[in-house]
């Protein structure tokens, strides 16, 4: 259920007074320059929508006002922990709450009240949350998690370099460095991944921890970016232009990207009712979501609004791409070298990746057609990328195809996940431990200082 838009606003307001030490200089009357709800500046909405689409959007005053307050929305329970930092230190933090998740609220000696407000906010599962459809989603989605995400994920991360206004921490945190590139693929990857093992999402589960780490990574971000990378520090994060680092609404297109082509699979096919198996997939995407920490009110569970919700983000966040941010982010992403080591078939492999997640970003979120911000971005598919991606498609399509009969053949469907969990598990020891970490002193004054194009 929506929250009337007073007590919205009045939610984004009280942030300065909840967390002063974090929020304290922010104007929250003030719409930062990201933000846009004028028909005649540039969107993020790609041109084949923004003509059909944006005027409505920016019609509807109390939604395009929604969204201004998601935009300066972050994560207050989370947020409030990282602002421990100076009294706890950031590693004691990451400790004490890798201990709650994994051994209770009960074994964390002196546990904050920041702390216990986090995890009761995890463990409260709403409502509109379907659990048994939860569980189900995780078991669908193990298909693409095993047999199609690694060639993916690398093209997915790049999606989220496409504007400057939400792609700036990640210059800023130092993540322009190949290395850094590396662990963060890694750690999107491992976090999606492990979701969709069986019972991972459940109060004790590895995926209940790994939110719970994101969101502090998230909110020790927020913390840093606005206590040492604004312009009266010598940084370039101006609040005024920016708005908060990571909002909740810059969480929400990764994290329902599912859910989203999902509804838009079915719309396209006339059809506004998910199938049970849609509905599956869609409510894994929201709960995941939800354990992230996003409201419902930017999850929500039918096929038009998903899509209306998407829109809405994109048609009001201003078009922004700069070379030295996106572009450097882009090409960082692009170029690192993706396997542990250096044999002759995992080079082959890198190579098929890399074209393989190319042509996949181009056609996911840009359209065949929009060519110009493929050249743009420097990610371009050329003739060898498509027949790298052909080859590609020999090994992933068949498997896919294969294990998608099976999961709805009795018997079958059991053998096949436990193949499918194997494989999941491989995987995530391919990705390495995650971390989930960020520490101030690995900052790039080099990624605030390009950005100032």
């Amino acid at each position: 259920m929506s929250k009337s838009l007073d007590t919205l606003w009045e939610k984004v307001r009280a942030q300065k007074t909840r967390i002063p030490s974090l929020y304290g200089d922010i104007d929250f009357d003030a719409t930062p320059e990201r933000f846009t709800d004028d028909l005649n500046v540039r969107s993020t909405l790609p041109s084949k929508f923004a003509g059909k689409y944006r005027p409505a959007i920016l019609e509807d005053k109390e939604k395009v006002e929604r969204a201004r307050a998601y935009t300066l929305l972050g994560d207050t329970v989370a947020d409030a922990y990282a602002a421990l930092m100076p009294q706890y230190g950031f590693r004691r933090l990451i400790t004490m709450l890798k201990q709650a998740c994994d051994e209770g609220l009960d074994a964390v000696e002196d546990a904050p009240q920041e702390l216990l407000d986090f995890i009761h906010a995890m463990e409260h599962t709403p409502d509109w949350v379907d659990m048994d459809l939860v569980r189900e989603g995780a078991r669908l989605s193990r298909n693409q998690m095993a047999n199609l995400a690694p060639w993916v994920i690398r093209g997915a991360f790049v999606a989220t370099f496409m504007n400057k206004y939400s792609g700036l921490p990640m210059a800023i945190t130092g993540t322009l460095a190949n290395d850094s590139v590396n662990q963060r693929i890694n750690e999107t990857s491992s976090f999606f991944t492990t979701a969709t093992l069986p019972g991972a999402l459940e109060r004790f589960g590895p995926g209940f921890k790994a939110a719970a780490m994101v969101r502090l990574m998230h909110s020790m971000v927020r913390f840093n970016i606005l206590k040492r990378s604004t312009p009266d520090k010598g940084g370039l994060w101006d609040p005024a232009v920016y708005g908060i680092p990571i909002p909740q609404v810059d969480q929400m297109p990764a994290g329902t990207m599912p859910a989203y082509l999902t509804a838009f699979k079915a719309m396209r096919k006339g059809r506004t009712e998910f199938t049970p198996n849609e509905r599956a997939i869609v409510e894994l995407s929201r709960y995941q979501c939800f354990l992230l920490g996003l409201p419902e009110e930017l999850l929500p569970a039918n096929a038009q609004d998903i899509i209306d919700t998407m829109l809405t983000y994109s048609g009001t966040l201003r078009e922004g791409y700069d070379h030295q941010t996106c572009g450097e982010l882009t090409r960082a992403t692009m170029s690192v070298y993706r396997p542990k080591d250096k044999r002759l078939l995992s080079k082959l492999h890198n190579m098929v990746e890399r074209s393989y997640s190319k042509v996949f970003f181009t056609e996911a979120f840009l359209g065949r057609k929009d060519k110009t911000k493929a050249r743009e971005m420097g990610v371009e598919p050329h003739l060898l990328d498509y027949a790298l991606f052909t080859v590609g498609n020999l090994f992933v399509l068949p498997r896919l195809t294969a294990f998608r009969v099976l999961q709805d053949i009795p018997v079958a469907n059991k053998i096949a996940d436990r193949i499918l969990v194997k494989r999941i598990k491989e995987l995530l020891v391919e990705y390495g431990h995650a971390e989930y970490t960020t520490d101030a002193n690995q900052y790039s004054d080099t990624g605030q200082k390009s950005a100032a194009a």
